[in-house]
């Protein structure tokens, strides 16, 4: 699940941001899609996104898992580790609104091919240097984490823009539901498979398989054709784009208020920090317990995800959202007061459960409720709230157990979680009413063109601004 200052949801509307009027395309007869599962899988370019995807998070997670056992092996320092999230969550949240607003200037597949190849040789020279990091320390493995982090910055708002051109609008919240369950997949098998290499081949030999299934993504994605780029108005400052992206957001009560519940349902429901003292110190269930509470969330994740493949919650997407984080509030509760290890992991599975749905609306939200020439900055600010809700909330998490104990933070926690849900739902109606089965497009695909400022809107539009 990742702030506006202030969050004044009531004042939202479906007002177009920035200052130029736009002609928005109305579908006077809304269709909802006709389509079943398996047409999406029939695009070979989404097939070819989606294990795109997929090695892609196979090889970051096992490169992740690799670097951090490595330099604990080194070092013997817990610091260490913290340090490593550190130096690639800055340059990547750091970079995120920029490369939002390059994502909506340029080819988003150029952007993933040249980003994808940083990662690829970042992951062979992590091949090259593992067998002499001992003697020659940790720092190059540090730069190079820090380039993966700048590379991140503008990846991560590319691809799920260029996501969305790739597969018709209607089928988008399928498409949105295939590429959850399946990045879900690989980031469970992802660290098992660094673990399994490292123990097996050594650090080497793992980065040496993250190498060639980064060139495999790399070659997955270059076999999509180009798209159109989008269009921008040229000498519009970036600070203009950024300033627009987020007026964008603040202003659709669907986008932030989706966006403020994944922020505060993790920042004060989040438990994953703790497991380890609930295993040791509650629970008294040791590392073989701990290794259940952690898979559990996934695996209740996965499951829900592979279901909404068939069944997308597209109706009533809005009430299921409000309903989903609630349910993960009522979770994370229960675990918090649970003293039976059985009855931890169910309400851990059922918090990952609600948590998928919860993925699955949030990810389509962003690509239905967004134009094509938004999309990358829309990406680039939902990856911030993402980056600050997991950042913010290990520690928090920690802040809180010391102050209130384990448990009771826990399960306060998810009380927070329910009145963050209530009060959401009270002042955002246009989220309690978000129907994402409605695939007609009421926003403009394109800014106006340069020299268009004479652009009038199609009859019977009034003018925004």
């Amino acid at each position: 699940m990742e702030a506006q200052p202030r969050l004044s949801l009531v004042q939202f509307h479906s007002d177009r941001s920035g200052t130029r009027p736009y002609t928005a395309r109305v579908s006077p007869t809304p269709q909802a899609p006709t389509t079943v599962s398996h047409d999406v899988l029939r695009l070979p370019e989404f097939r070819a996104m989606l294990v795109a995807a997929v090695t892609s998070t196979l090889a970051s997670r096992a490169v992740a898992l690799t670097v951090a056992y490595q330099l604990y092996q080194i070092t013997k320092d817990p610091l260490t580790l913290g340090i490593l999230g550190l130096v690639e969550a800055i340059p990547a949240l750091s970079l995120a609104l920029f490369g939002g607003v390059v994502a909506d200037r340029n080819d988003r597949r150029r952007i993933l091919l040249l980003t994808i190849s940083v990662e690829a040789i970042c992951a062979l020279l992590f091949t090259l240097y593992a067998p002499q990091a001992t003697a020659y320390g940790i720092w190059p493995i540090l730069a190079l984490i820090f380039t993966l982090g700048m590379a991140r910055g503008f990846s991560d708002p590319a691809l799920p823009a260029f996501q969305a051109q790739v597969v018709p609008r209607e089928l988008l919240l399928r498409a949105s539901a295939w590429r959850s369950s399946a990045g879900q997949a690989a980031a469970i098998a992802g660290p098992a498979l660094g673990g399994v290499l490292y123990a097996s081949v050594g650090a080497a030999g793992a980065y040496g398989v993250a190498t060639a299934l980064l060139l495999v993504s790399l070659g997955c994605v270059a076999y999509v054709k180009p798209k159109p780029k989008p269009r921008f108005i040229p000498g519009e400052p970036v600070w203009q784009s950024i300033k627009e992206g987020l007026a964008f957001v603040v202003q659709r009560q669907v986008l932030v208020g989706s966006m403020a519940l994944d922020l505060f349902s993790v920042l004060f429901g989040g438990a994953v920090a703790l497991l380890p003292i609930f295993a040791a110190d509650i629970l008294r269930v040791g590392p073989i317990g701990l290794s259940m509470l952690v898979a559990a969330p996934s695996v209740g994740a996965l499951l829900v995800m592979l279901y909404a493949t068939r069944h997308p919650p597209g109706r009533n997407a809005g009430r299921t959202l409000l309903a989903a984080v609630a349910g993960f509030g009522v979770s994370i509760v229960v675990f918090g007061l649970s003293q039976n290890f059985v009855l931890s992991v169910a309400a851990l599975v059922a918090a990952g459960l609600f948590d998928g749905i919860s993925m699955v609306i949030r990810s389509a939200t962003m690509q239905l409720k967004a134009p094509d020439h938004m999309r990358g900055r829309v990406g680039a600010v939902s990856g911030m709230f993402i980056g600050a809700s997991n950042e913010l909330g290990a520690f928090e998490s920690g802040v809180a157990a010391k102050l209130l104990g384990t448990a009771r933070s826990v399960w306060l926690g998810g009380i927070v979680t329910l009145i963050v849900v209530g009060v959401t739902a009270y002042l955002a109606p246009e989220l309690r009413a978000m129907n994402l089965e409605d695939v007609a497009e009421d926003l403009p695909h394109d800014p106006p063109d340069a020299g268009a400022a004479a652009l009038q809107p199609s009859p019977g539009a009034a003018p925004r601004t």
